[in-house]
């Protein structure tokens, strides 16, 4: 499958363009007209740089109003012009936009001769001209029109260009795109987009997304133009989005969100035509294995003394080196006081943080050689001769996903790699089973690619963005989870240090987890526990608790319970309870939380946000 991506889709020096979308993978550039303007070069130069850079030119874009135009003459004179600049790229297609000109003028016998006379100026060059329909165009907005259109011109060199934005933002359906004639597509592009209702050229312009950022039914539509026989290129199709922190990233989780539709759709539809190169499904996350912290020596006793508080006890130790496991039952805390290696690294740059997080999936190598067929850097450091070769990747803000599995020797990594302490007398739990999520945060503009990423690489419902109210600015969150919960991440994205999420990540200089929140099943029993460790909870003012009373109707002894112990509350529609218990923070800002969910309550209790974050606030101030 060869895949092309527009000119169009960043802001940026052509050059910087084409380095980028070579290394992301692309195979082709959808040159516009708008570049010679910008680059100020010949289309001679620009094939010359698009070719040192490994890529074809798919496509011109041009912005010539052509068919309906009153001045037919001057059409096609434009036309010549336009084939002139073809000829000197090396460029096979002229993508024509269907006008949306005041002026043009209908009529379907019209315009397909038009057409016709076009097509004859460009097969007489060997070249062809695709008819792209467009949502706000005056006469051609139906992708069904633009075809009968094009049957009537009936010329070889003359097709048709879909566009999936143009034919799902109106509410069409991309069914009847099975009965066109796979040798009448010359080109396909992708573009998803929220369903909101607004002036459909407004959107176009600003609010185009990767596919599976948006709502729209794009695998719908991929698997009608697969089953024609479609076997031409898949391109992406933006408008300058600024949603990426970098071109680089917008390329690179571009030609991802590409791969990883057609792989869907491959998988859903094992007939259709698409030359894919295999790679594993997307894995099943089956638990955290462990997460694993980064600290020297003193910072390692520091963080020790909260972990014993939260009643985790250390029960082995790395053969060779030097790094801790503290575990209660099905949690296992891995702290690194290694002086070199990755972990190091990471401490000089992050402080005490985490740097790594192992994950249980069913094949832990087909998990890394699917995150590596999309794009995902495979992390490797030297090993020690009794250490096992762990499948991982990079993850955010330079942090490592390592893969477990139950099925291969990797089952038997703590006894393999550690030796067990002695029990620690008097080691007291407290009732934590298993982490229920993890909360990553990284600046705004990259929320997008990085909720991609996990999407991309693991069986996970994506949640809708919602925003978490912080006095500092705004917050971003995007939650994913398994269906049944056994694996949960939330992700916030931020603009500012004013917030406190936003001041973690400046303080630990891009440290990506903030905090891992553990699974109780009951936080009472569990708030009794920590009361006689020196455990110390994020107080809450008792102005929540007056309001919490109103907003649920609950007992007054219920909600006093609640107050004595600073936990928080809240309830879903169908009476799903959560209960959420914090520490204070620890280092540059990282917490613990303590949940516990009552009658399949799913969500993270969104309400309890802005109360949490002015908890947060007032002891940094004091």
């Amino acid at each position: 499958m060869k895949t092309s991506i527009s000119s169009l889709s960043v802001s940026d020096t052509l050059e910087d363009k084409l380095a980028a979308f070579a290394a992301a993978g692309f195979d082709g550039i959808e040159i516009s007209e708008q570049d010679f303007a910008v680059q100020g070069s010949t289309p001679s130069e620009i094939r010359q740089l698009v070719r040192d850079h490994g890529l074809d030119v798919t496509l011109l874009q041009t912005t010539l109003a052509l068919p309906g135009m009153p001045d037919r003459k001057r059409a096609l004179a434009q036309l010549e012009r336009r084939l002139d600049i073809m000829s000197a790229l090396n460029c096979g297609l002229l993508l024509l936009k269907a006008p949306s000109d005041p002026q043009s003028l209908g009529g379907i016998d019209r315009m397909a001769e038009d057409l016709r006379n076009a097509a004859d100026c460009a097969a007489a060059r060997g070249l062809r001209i695709g008819l792209e329909p467009r949502a706000q165009a005056r006469h051609i907005s139906d992708y069904r029109d633009a075809w009968e259109i094009i049957r009537r011109a009936d010329h070889p060199a003359l097709g048709l260009v879909l566009d999936s934005f143009h034919v799902l933002a109106r509410g069409l359906s991309p069914e009847s795109i099975r009965a066109i004639p796979a040798e009448r597509i010359f080109h396909v592009q992708m573009a998803d987009a929220p369903v909101v209702e607004m002036d459909v050229e407004f959107k176009s312009r600003g609010f185009r997304m990767l596919p599976g950022e948006g709502d729209l039914p794009l695998l719908t539509f991929l698997r009608a133009v697969l089953a024609t026989g479609y076997g031409g290129s898949l391109g992406l199709d933006l408008r300058q989005d600024k949603s990426r922190p970098s071109t680089r990233n917008l390329a690179l989780d571009g030609h991802r969100a590409l791969v990883t539709l057609a792989d869907s759709a491959r998988r859903a539809e094992p007939s259709l035509n698409l030359n894919l190169p295999e790679f594993p499904p997307p894995s099943r996350v089956e638990d955290v294995a462990f997460v694993e912290f980064t600290a020297d020596e003193e910072q390692a006793h520091s963080l020790g003394r909260m972990l014993s508080c939260l009643g985790f006890a250390p029960v082995a130790k790395h053969k060779s080196r030097r790094v801790a496991l503290w575990q209660q039952n099905d949690i296992r805390i891995v702290v690194n006081s290694e002086p070199t290696g990755y972990a190091h690294s990471a401490q000089v740059m992050h402080g005490t943080s985490i740097c790594d997080i192992g994950l249980t999936v069913p094949d832990a190598e087909a998990a890394a050689r699917r995150a590596e067929a999309l794009g995902a850097r495979r992390f490797h450091q030297t090993r020690h001769p009794d250490e096992m070769n762990i499948p991982a990747v990079r993850g955010v803000g330079g942090s490592v996903l390592h893969f477990l599995d139950r099925k291969s020797d990797l089952r038997r990594i703590w006894e393999h790699e550690f030796l067990p302490l002695p029990q620690a007398t008097g080691a007291q739990q407290t009732g934590l089973r298993r982490i229920d999520h993890l909360a990553q945060v990284m600046q705004l503009r990259e929320l997008p690619g990085w909720a991609q990423f996990y999407a991309a690489l693991f069986d996970v419902d994506k949640a809708s963005e919602t925003r978490v109210a912080d006095a500092g600015g705004p917050v971003r969150s995007r939650a994913l989870q398994t269906e049944d919960g056994s694996f949960r991440l939330t992700m916030n994205g931020v603009e500012t240090h004013r917030t406190f999420a936003g001041r973690f990540l400046s303080d630990s200089y891009g440290a990506s987890v903030q905090h891992i929140a553990f699974h109780t099943d009951d936080v009472f029993e569990t708030a009794q526990a920590l009361a006689k460790t020196s455990f110390t909870a994020l107080p809450i003012p008792q102005s929540y608790y007056e309001d919490l009373a109103s907003t649920f109707d609950l007992s007054d002894s219920f909600v006093t319970d609640l107050g004595a112990a600073n936990i928080l509350y809240d309830r879903d529609p169908a009476g799903g309870e959560f209960f959420q218990l914090y520490s204070t923070p620890h280092g540059d800002g990282f917490f613990f939380e303590i949940v516990s969910r009552k009658n399949a309550y799913n969500g993270y209790g969104a309400r309890n946000a802005p109360y949490r974050t002015a908890a947060f606030k007032r002891l940094s101030t004091r």
